[in-house]
């Protein structure tokens, strides 16, 4: 089995490389893998981060965006690239830890398994820095209310609709048509995995929030009525 671990990019000059480099570090696994990054037009240093990294690692796939179209085009660029029997996304900033991914990979054995969603709401929110409280507070209750909304218009219980990481064979996009630009693409690929027919099986992951000064780029509001609306347009259409 192989799997197409897609790192959508977008001004992630401090991070990239070490995400890169953790990735690598995953090494031999009971799956093999690839690693696809998608610079979605950064105007830092990402590119010559990612150029540094294809010296170390000289099967990393690279595609670039000539101009910054949202994390959505990114990843289905990705996925347009890919050639793994099952798709994974890894953000380009530390918050999520590349060695859940084989965790993810493993419960693929469990019977009637598919799809795995690493979850990070099965529990409370980790509030470790206190002056970042308030926004980790809106962020768990609307991800927590996004994914209620979820569980109530497509008949399966999520508990984190907005997780990062997501891994669906890549056969399941066959006479799927994505259309998301930014950060609808989570409520989208979920609605349509639904639609078809698959269970989401949720593991718990751990992770290490991040907030605006770290380079956070989800606006919580904004975001969040688009996702609801595209959860709702689902529901409705195809």
């Amino acid at each position: 089995m192989k799997v197409s671990i897609i790192v959508p990019v977008y001004n992630e000059e401090k991070t990239i490389c070490k995400v890169l480099s953790r990735l690598q570090k995953l090494g031999k696994q009971d799956f093999s893998y690839e690693i696809i990054v998608v610079d979605d037009g950064s105007t830092d240093t990402s590119v010559l981060e990612i150029k540094k990294s294809k010296l170390q690692i000289p099967k990393l796939k690279v595609v670039s965006h000539r101009k910054n179209k949202g994390k959505g085009m990114a990843v289905r660029t990705g996925i347009k690239h890919a050639t793994g029997d099952y798709v994974v996304i890894q953000d380009a900033d530390l918050e999520y830890d590349p060695q859940d991914i084989p965790r993810l990979v493993k419960v693929l054995g469990v019977a009637g398994v598919d799809v795995v969603y690493g979850t990070r709401l099965d529990r409370l929110p980790n509030l470790r820095r206190d002056e970042r409280v308030p926004l980790f507070l809106l962020h768990f209750f609307g991800n927590r209310f996004l994914s209620l909304v979820t569980s109530i218009l497509y008949g399966q219980w999520i508990t984190d609709m907005e997780t990062c990481y997501k891994l669906f064979p890549r056969k399941a996009l066959t006479n799927i048509r994505l259309e998301a630009k930014g950060f609808e693409f989570e409520p989208e690929i979920t609605a349509k995995l639904l639609k078809k027919g698959f269970h989401i099986y949720e593991i718990p992951i751990k992770t290490n929030p991040r907030g605006y000064d770290d380079g956070k780029k989800l606006d919580t509001i904004r975001d969040g009525v688009r996702a609801l609306w595209t959860l709702i347009k689902y529901r409705i259409y195809d």
